[in-house]
């Protein structure tokens, strides 16, 4: 008997309680990184891959960041071919701050699954793994084939996780992927701005604190060298026509999910100072100060859109020199493709309302596909709590992704 998309809200309607006790028990596998030793939370996946007799294979390039690919074939011919994404490896948890429920407890409270990486991206995670588990039972349904990655080293853009499959396993490329990262259930990111991370370092003779007319002080240079780089603020950076299209339609959603003011930056050139480093004592002259700046790149521009604007500032600064930490190009595909359709519609029939197009502001491991020339797309929970204190999700939403996830894979790989 042909499975239908009732069949499989069904299912998760009878499983609400594993899938919710499966993520608590998730965030439970603590896998901080860094350190960014995975194979507790990579444990706790093949446990359940294993016990639903599920196919899959772990690859770990490195030991203590193994990564699983799972793929089968659907019944019903030849179709396009899906790729599920979600990371295990989470930021780690500041000491000095308290949380309302240890984040380690995958504490089911208010409403809410509470804990570190529940939101990044645990809950997006399951969300694929409970995919893959209902979409294989019903499998003489679909056509084509679906993959599940679920990949370490992913929160220090390392080359273990999601690079380096997609570098050693075709397996993993496929037609689409669907990610479960923060973006909130009002909104589908098709793109994301890159980071252009850079070290400067100033270098002046230095002398006692009262000689200040002995020598420059580096930290002083830095500072105006700073307040020069939010120029780069102001650079013109007009978005393509598609992308122009789905900012203003998305506007109010992006708003909503990241915060007043996210839908302006979006499409603007934006600087962040990480770490200022400098001086040795309060009575001495810094002869050096080192900091590192976090510029992000909207869609339609690379590195070499803003390098000449940060060049002219410093040759006026004989003193600083300049150092590329890490540069990727930022990605996107098209705001109003098939699986965008299909995840607006299905959304529409869950809840009422058709998420919006986005940008993320910031990486996801989405970005490799889209430089391969593969759509993929992002839908998850809200960020609350994202790399800070509180991360929760409500219970609510997560199974709302895990809804969202599992019928999307299902049009896609029947339509």
């Amino acid at each position: 008997m042909r499975a239908t998309k009732s069949d499989l809200l069904a299912a998760i309607d009878r499983d609400r309680d594993e899938i919710i006790a499966f993520l608590s028990g998730f965030v439970q596998a603590k896998s901080p990184n860094p350190p960014g030793d995975t194979r507790g939370a990579i444990g706790y996946l093949t446990r359940f891959l294993e016990a639903e007799d599920l196919p899959f294979r772990l690859l770990a390039p490195e030991p203590t960041m193994p990564n699983i690919i799972g793929t089968f074939e659907g019944g019903a011919g030849r179709g396009r071919h899906l790729v599920l994404n979600g990371h295990v490896d989470v930021f780690p948890v500041d000491a000095t701050e308290r949380w309302a429920y240890d984040p380690w407890s995958g504490a089911i409270a208010e409403g809410k699954i509470w804990g570190r990486g529940v939101a990044d991206m645990k809950a997006g995670t399951s969300a694929s793994v409970f995919t893959y588990r209902y979409l294989y039972r019903v499998r003489a349904t679909l056509k084509g084939k679906l993959t599940l990655t679920c990949v370490s080293d992913e929160e220090t853009f390392g080359p273990w996780g999601a690079r380096w499959l997609i570098e050693h396993e075709p397996e993993v490329l496929g037609d689409c992927c669907l990610n479960g990262e923060p973006s909130s259930p009002l909104t589908v990111r098709f793109g994301e701005k890159a980071p252009l991370w850079l070290r400067v370092t100033v270098r002046t003779a230095g002398a006692h604190g009262a000689y200040t007319h002995a020598s420059a002080s580096a930290t002083k240079l830095a500072a105006e060298i700073i307040q020069q780089l939010e120029t780069l603020t102001g650079i013109p950076t007009p978005a393509p026509p598609a992308v122009a299209k789905a900012l203003a339609e998305g506007t109010a959603a992006m708003e909503a999910a990241m915060g007043g003011g996210a839908a302006r930056i979006a499409q603007q050139v934006t600087l962040n100072i990480g770490r200022i480093e400098g001086g040795l004592k309060v009575n001495m002259i810094p002869g050096v100060c080192t900091f590192e700046a976090d510029v992000r790149l909207p869609l339609g521009y690379e590195k070499e859109h803003v390098l000449p604007h940060i060049r002219a500032i410093l040759a006026r600064y004989p003193q600083a020199t300049l150092e590329e930490i890490t540069a990727t190009k930022p990605c996107w595909c098209d705001p109003f493709g098939p699986m965008m359709g299909i995840i607006r519609a299905n959304v529409k029939a869950l809840r009422g309302f058709e998420p919006s197009p986005a940008v993320s502001l910031g990486g996801t491991d989405a970005r490799l596909w889209r430089q391969r020339g593969i759509p993929a797309y992002v839908y998850g929970p809200f960020p609350t709590g994202m790399g800070s204190k509180d991360e929760a999700v409500m219970i609510d939403d997560y199974l709302h992704v895990v809804r969202t996830h599992v019928l999307s894979a299902f049009d896609y790989l029947t339509s």
